[in-house]
């Protein structure tokens, strides 16, 4: 290395060391700063066990001195912004914060100086103090009466879950000199008291029945540690599932249910005997019935006496105008009268009324009879929702095409329409940003998408016969009637869209939902079909090369406009000596030309999709009782079979794709694709770390008056939720072709599976981390030209793989994420050359919000 550059070298790093000495100077020093003389700050507890480490990862929340948050993983921030002030203002300052933050103004910081006998801070603002006073922390002082407080708290943890005879000793390590200390915890836990036998006790012979036709559900057995924790769960598991046959208020006192442990013989072997009684006399549990079922419309409680009473199928309402038909005040509610009683009924019939969007819940109430405590008479008191509500909302949006965006929108939603609870939304939105420019790669060009649409949904199946009578209330279902229309604008060849649908969903629990899109409509016209090679300037230069070779005289007419550069391709596309005689880099230049047609009569297609969709969720994320849920996504559409029936003219515009029949001179497409979105998700560690897998299969079969799958519906790799490793349209597939990337990362296919695979790990409360592999590409049913045709025996070979790490940051509700991923093996890389791992260690960044999946 010449002097020169040595010198650079050690500019250049010691300013990055000069800094870090500095700020391991500053922890060094100033976290102790405002530590009282004789006292000591608690930097760390420490655990240790005698008999090897049990429920490490809870024991730390029995402990109720811990150390001052450390931010930045490492870092005690908060501790240092406080220590930041001067210490003569603290007294001050905590006095001042405990007052009511209407009450802190200059008159109160000025009496507190003459209080603490400081007039001359008299006028200060002290805006800086109370800034880091108010946003640090205080550092934790040594309480040494809180260590014997916390050691006792953990030695009853352990006898709660079961270890008897554990026993947590404590110690101190304090440094004078530096003013730190540690607290030490030595647990010794002992062997746990196990349940020797399993009795129940339960004089009632229906409750006792229900209980045995679950007992297989039990979560107590004989020879498992005697955990209190579970007892409770137990107790709980029980109260629900009686409640759910018809007991109201089964244990509602937790009173009814009860264990026993016999320790006379053992205290490591114990007997344990479940016991649930109603009372002392043992008196029978009686089943609950629904009895009176009254619904309140009005605008406040004292409105009631004016109300007019009706009643439909057993459900008496009072409303008090005519607003909002009965029916529609009916089809919500679950309930039925001398029914026995369901807890889940209720609760469906308040989620079905918040889901109207017309109603607030003034009051509930559940009672039983005076008289008869097996009936339970229930009354709602429903008040309309303002007749509009207007939203206005701007979202920031990023997307690995559109990079930052801004989505302004407003809606208006209208309700009740019809008198039938009945609501129409108007929303007019945008999607403003930048995209890569077609035409220079170094610069980004505007983008945007404007649209308009309205929905108008029923709190009903609209069909013209009693629904309910087919489709359960409890499945809540509903529909809706969608009608749209859109611009935008993004490579430069911008579209123009129209959509309307009219769509039923019913969920028959929290879990399994359904939802059946009918007459789903969808136009799509395209906007500068001309200027196609203008945009796409790599496929400009793939046709030039070909169009030489096959005759140079051509080209020199194309050249001068003699002659348009689709007819010039059509000429070459139906000359099968010249595709016949091609061999070596010709023939790759030509299959690559090929696909460049296939894109471009996909980019500028106009689409009409008339098509069927069902899709069925299972989704078991967020249920308490599912520790390791799984969610599926299923859905399968059928397209144009309507518009077959009718008598079409003939489009063959197109130059690689067929011919087609139009309606109203516009393409529509006849294809079945077929969805299937299937995670897994398994918890660890308390529930802290969590391996979550994902596989997606897609398939798209056109058939009829489609060769090819419509743009708008055909699969592409990459992306923040996808093989990260690849960005959108990033030159992944398809399958292993050999085809110029440029032209390559614009094709799109009608077969696509991915996997992916992920490890999150917590770091702080705030920040998650994360190491995942991603696999998976796209394919062909059929052949196109180039070696892109799915094939059993050869698919796995042809995914690509990427890996990589990523950190999630969780503020309020909003998760950031941003993943750093490497490409281990690009399948579209000659034979020999496909494992890349280590090529480049410049990773594909990743910036998203939420979890990929």
């Amino acid at each position: 290395m010449s002097r020169k550059h040595l010198s650079k070298y050690f500019q250049k790093y010691y300013i990055f060391s000069s800094s870090a000495m500095a700020v391991f100077a500053l922890y060094a020093c100033s976290t102790t700063r405002k530590v009282p003389e004789g006292e000591y700050l608690l930097t760390k507890n420490n655990f240790r066990y005698e008999d090897g480490k049990l429920f490490d990862s809870e024991v730390g929340s029995y402990v109720s001195q811990k150390p001052n948050k450390k931010q930045l993983f490492v870092l005690p921030i908060g501790l240092w912004m406080y220590n930041a002030t001067n210490p003569k203002y603290d007294s001050i300052l905590n006095e001042y914060m405990t007052y009511p933050s209407e009450m802190r103004d200059q008159k109160l910081r000025d009496s507190l100086f003459i209080k603490y006998n400081h007039p001359e801070y008299v006028g200060k603002s002290l805006f800086y103090e109370r800034f880091m006073h108010n946003i640090g922390q205080p550092p934790v002082i040594l309480d040494q009466g809180k260590t014997e407080t916390s050691a006792n708290s953990i030695r009853k943890f352990y006898v709660y879950r079961g270890y008897w005879d554990a026993d947590v000793k404590y110690t101190h390590d304090l440094d004078s000199a530096a003013k730190k200390a540690q607290a030490n915890y030595l647990i010794t836990h002992r062997d746990p008291t196990v349940i020797s036998d399993y009795y129940y006790n339960i004089p009632d012979k229906n409750i006792r029945q229900i209980y045995e036709e679950d007992l297989s559900k039990s979560l107590i057995k004989s020879r498992q540690t005697l955990d209190q924790s579970t007892l409770e769960q137990e107790v709980k598991r029980i109260g629900d599932l009686m409640k759910e046959r018809g007991y109201y208020k089964f244990n509602n006192n937790n009173e009814q249910i009860y264990f026993t442990a016999d320790t006379l013989q053992s205290r490591k072997q114990v007997p344990l005997t479940m016991d649930i009684h109603r009372d002392s006399a043992d008196t029978p549990y009686r089943l609950t019935t629904i009895g009176d079922i009254k619904v309140h419309y009005l605008e406040k409680l004292s409105d009631s006496v004016d109300t007019v009473k009706d009643s439909l199928l057993g459900i008496n309402f009072y409303k008090l105008d005519d607003q909002y038909k009965t029916m529609s005040l009916w089809r919500p509610i679950i309930l039925r009268k001398g029914e026995v009683y369901q807890q889940r009924n209720l609760d469906l019939t308040k989620r079905n009324i918040a889901s109207m969007n017309n109603f607030s819940v003034l009051r509930y109430d559940e009672i039983l009879r005076k008289g008869n405590d097996s009936i339970l008479d229930v009354s709602y008191y429903l008040a309309p929702l303002p007749k509009y509500d207007l939203r206005i909302a701007t979202d920031l949006n990023y997307s690995q095409i559109l990079n930052f965006g801004v989505s302004p929108s407003v809606d208006l939603t209208s309700r009740n329409i019809f008198g039938g609870a009945e609501n129409l939304t108007t929303s007019i939105s945008g999607i403003f940003g930048s995209v890569v420019d077609t035409k220079n790669t170094d610069k980004r060009a505007i983008a945007y998408e404007i649209s308009a649409q309205g929905n108008l949904s029923f709190p009903r199946l609209m069909l013209p016969f009693k629904s309910w009578k087919l489709i359960p209330k409890r499945y809540s279902p509903t529909s809706s009637v969608i009608l749209g229309t859109s611009v935008q604008n993004n490579i430069g060849l911008g579209r123009i869209g129209f959509n309307t649908s009219l769509n039923y969903f019913a969920n028959v629990n929290d879990i399994i939902s359904h939802r059946l899109s009918l007459f789903n409509i969808q136009l799509s016209l395209t906007r500068n079909k001309d200027r196609y090679y203008d945009f796409f300037p790599a496929d400009a230069v793939v046709r030039n090369i070909v169009f030489q070779h096959y005759s140079p005289g051509l080209f020199n007419d194309f050249e001068n406009g003699a002659i348009s550069s689709d007819e010039f391709s059509s000429i070459i596309l139906n000359d099968s000596n010249y595709q016949n005689s091609l061999t070596g880099e010709p023939l790759s230049q030509y299959n690559t030309f090929r696909q460049s047609l296939l894109n471009k009569d996909r980019q500028t297609q106009d689409v009409l999709i008339s098509s069927l969709i069902y899709n069925l969720i299972y989704n078991e994320i967020g249920k308490k009782d599912r520790p390791n849920p799984f969610y599926l996504n299923a859905k399968v559409e059928l397209a144009g079979n309507v518009f077959s029936a009718f008598k079409n003219r003939t489009n063959d515009d197109a130059l690689v794709s067929e011919a087609s029949n139009t309606i109203f001179d516009i393409p529509y497409s006849q294809f079945v694709k077929f969805d299937v979105d299937v995670r897994k998700y398994f918890t660890f560690f308390n529930d802290r770390h969590t391996l979550a897998l994902r596989q997606f299969i897609g398939i798209g079969i056109p058939y009829g008056n489609s060769s090819t799958m419509p743009f708008v519906r055909s699969y592409f790799n990459g992306g923040s939720n996808d093989i990260r490793a690849w960005r959108v349209f990033g030159g992944l597939g398809p399958a292993d072709s050999q085809l110029d990337e440029k032209i390559r990362s614009y094709a799109m296919d009608n077969v696509k599976l991915t996997t992916n695979i992920e490890y999150r790990m917590p770091l702080t409360e705030m920040f998650e981390g994360a190491a995942f592999v991603d696999a998976g590409n796209i394919w062909s049913l059929k052949d196109s030209g180039f070696g892109d045709e799915f094939k059993f025996r050869k698919f796995i070979s042809q995914m690509g793989v990427g890996t990589g790490v990523g950190l999630r940051i969780n503020v309020a509700y909003i998760t950031l994420r941003l993943d750093a991923a490497y490409k281990v093996y690009d399948p579209n890389r000659p034979l020999g050359e496909r494992f890349v791992l280590g090529e480049t260690w410049k990773p594909v960044l990743n910036f998203a919000f939420g979890y990929p999946f």
